[in-house]
């Protein structure tokens, strides 16, 4: 089908439109961008391997983004390679290969990934292109796992064996990653672009926070989808919108390459990294604005449809009977998303004996499908014998943390290792009675693990303390939730020493079962959530800390905050938030270099302007786009620092 561009008369265009020239001034990555086209880097591999991982010029670095590949932290040499897999959908050989690349490139370790891939760690630059043709042979790609790109689309993973589904999706995904996934068309997008595509009753995947998803739905007896657009989470994070349209299957690729050509080709967003989602162009025009761009570049009229709601909750974990007579499938647990190159390989065997497949899941766990009811008690034994035992306490299912402090150079405090102390005291204490409680926990803002969405969420930070050392710390959010309780939650408790935050976790698990109890023969329908929506902010953070609840206290006025990224907290000694008073962003800067001296330094050149591998943004906004250092702030305001080429 002809896509066409609608005229800008079509399409009531009142927000300022930047020029090219306007956006590669601004903008380091888009020049970047046009300097060479970021997936061409992997024909230069030899010579980058040639030269040494010293030589080799950051701006490369960043577009080896584009192959999924991205410095390990520290920077010393070591790539994270991450792998695309549709809607997590693998055969046993497929995760077989995995684990023997593991094993002989990424010291036995890997991680599953919220998005249903698998990513490696500690891969050097020579191996590079063993790694990338033993993925190939495997029929994977890391094409797109990272960079402007659409990234790996998710669906639900028990899609083709639920009994819950409205109709099969996972050959759309297929086909949707066919075109897209290595489309040079689809790889210079103004960022990330990430697809979700189900048909799930309960919408498990999370339609909820992203860029686009289609909504599985049947009108008047034909399958199709309903689409939401304009979610995400990072540092502004928003639920996603209905578009209140009907796709039907054989115009779903038609539909996301006009969604996605609107939002490309409307250089108001890629004038800035910090505003260039499609969130931000929902944002601007609204979800009707947005319908109208769509159907102007299709040249036809969607069918109004309103996308559904959920019609309750699945983790798709233990034990289920499929739609197949005779199969089920097993949800299995893996805590914290690890997994081993040994698992991997005794798994594949595990079920290639029992005729199954394996699909990894948005919660970083993996579903065993296909498995004969009179083979499950064998497989079961074998899972648990490899370390995967199914009748864990479900909290480990549900509970997810980002890749962590040990190799992500934006992290400022531990998330993996942190999340298993946290629900090995909460097993201890509380057993199975915390089954489905959800802790999400990220190591900066860009909330990878999604904790704006969990019941509880923590986000890394530090805390000074009295003798001024600065330890690890956590901003504890709360109210967050998806599906039939979606909200974006609320931060309570800021930068809570990590010693401190496990047991206020664990007074807030208390207070919540303690009261759930009390809910006369009801107590498995007061969730977590519910719990938060009965009490005040005052009352949670008051429970959290173990205090009475205090009484009103007269408003302060607030500080300014900047935020330092994690490879800049050197300069900082360690600080991740500078608090600071003035009018405008140079006193602000002024302010604090008297804290810290080497910051003023490294944020103002010699010429006594923002340095140019720096972008600084207020409250969202670009500073170049506003007054530059003479931007004024007032208190509350908030100021991000972030590497001009932060690729993403």
């Amino acid at each position: 089908m002809t896509v066409r561009t609608p005229t800008p008369s079509s399409v009531a265009h009142t927000l300022p439109i930047p020029t090219w020239e306007e956006v590669l001034k601004r903008n380091s990555i888009e020049r970047m961008k046009r300097e060479k086209f970021p997936l061409d880097i992997i024909h230069e591999l030899p010579e980058l391997i040639e030269k040494g991982y010293e030589a080799v010029p950051e701006e490369d670095i960043v577009r080896l983004n584009w192959w999924g590949l991205t410095h390990d932290k520290p920077k010393v040499g070591t790539f994270m390679v991450r792998v695309k897999v549709p809607g997590g959908h693998l055969r046993p050989g497929q995760l077989r290969a995995l684990g023997r690349i593991s094993q002989q490139f990424g010291r036995g370790y890997a991680e599953l990934t919220t998005r249903q891939g698998i990513q490696f760690h500690w891969v050097r630059l020579d191996q590079l292109p063993e790694v990338l043709e033993a993925i190939q042979g495997a029929g994977l790609t890391t094409v797109g796992g990272e960079g402007d790109t659409v990234r790996n689309i998710t669906g639900c993973p028990v899609s083709g064996i639920s009994r819950d589904e409205l109709f099969e999706v996972q050959p759309i995904i297929e086909d949707v990653a066919r075109f897209f996934y290595g489309n040079r068309d689809y790889s210079n997008l103004p960022r990330k672009h990430k697809y979700s595509i189900a048909a799930c009753r309960f919408q498990c995947n999370a339609p909820e926070i992203h860029d686009v998803a289609l909504v599985g739905v049947i009108k008047e007896g034909r399958p199709g989808f309903a689409v939401r657009v304009g979610g995400g989470l990072s540092i502004t994070p928003r639920v996603a919108r209905d578009l209140g349209v009907f796709v039907p299957l054989d115009q779903v690729i038609p539909v996301l390459r006009a969604i996605t050509d609107s939002w490309q080709e409307n250089l108001r967003y890629r004038r800035s990294r910090a505003k260039a989602r499609i969130k931000f162009m929902v944002d601007d025009y609204g979800a009707e604005g947005v319908r109208r761009m769509v159907e102007e570049r299709l040249g036809y009229r969607l069918e109004n449809y309103m996308a559904p709601l959920p019609e309750g909750e699945a983790d798709h974990l233990g034990v289920h009977p499929q739609k197949q007579e005779g199969l089920v499938y097993v949800g299995v647990p893996v805590p914290m998303g690890w997994i081993t190159a040994g698992q991997m390989v005794q798994i594949g065997d595990f079920v290639e004996d029992v005729g199954g497949d394996i699909r990894f899941t948005r919660q970083q766990n993996f579903i065993v499908g296909n498995v004969p009811e009179e083979r499950l008690e064998w497989l079961l034994e074998r899972l648990a014998h490899v370390g995967f035992p199914v009748d864990i306490n479900p909290a480990y299912g549900t509970s997810i943390a980002c890749t962590s402090h040990q190799f992500c150079n934006y992290s400022v405090a531990e998330t993996k290792e942190k999340l298993k102390e946290l629900l090995e005291v909460l097993d201890q204490r509380f057993g199975t009675r915390i089954r489905g409680l959800k802790i999400h926990m990220d190591g900066c803002p860009h909330a990878c693990a999604h904790h704006w969405v969990g019941d509880i969420g923590l986000q890394g930070t530090v805390s000074r303390q009295p003798d001024g050392r600065l330890v690890e710390a956590y901003d504890i959010t709360l109210r967050g939730g998806l599906g039939v309780r979606t909200a974006i939650g609320k931060p309570l408790i800021r930068r809570l020493p990590s010693a401190e935050t496990t047991e206020a976790v664990v007074r807030l698990v208390d207070t919540w079962l303690r009261e759930r109890e009390q809910h006369n023969g009801q107590a498995e329908e007061f969730t977590f959530h519910e719990f938060c929506q009965a009490h005040t902010d005052e009352e949670l953070k008051a429970i959290a800390l173990g205090q009475e609840v205090p009484a009103p206290e007269a408003p302060k006025e607030e500080a300014i905050a900047i935020r330092i990224p994690g490879m800049l907290l050197y300069l900082t000694k360690g600080a991740n938030i500078v608090e600071v008073r003035a009018t405008t962003l140079r006193e602000a800067i002024e302010e604090a270099g008297r804290q810290y001296p080497e910051l003023k330094a490294h944020l103002v050149d010699e010429r006594g302007e923002i340095n140019a591998t720096l972008n600084i943004y207020v409250d969202e906004e670009d500073v170049r786009f506003l007054r530059g250092l003479e931007t004024p702030l007032k208190p509350g305001d908030k100021v991000l620092i972030l590497p001009a080429l932060a690729g993403g």
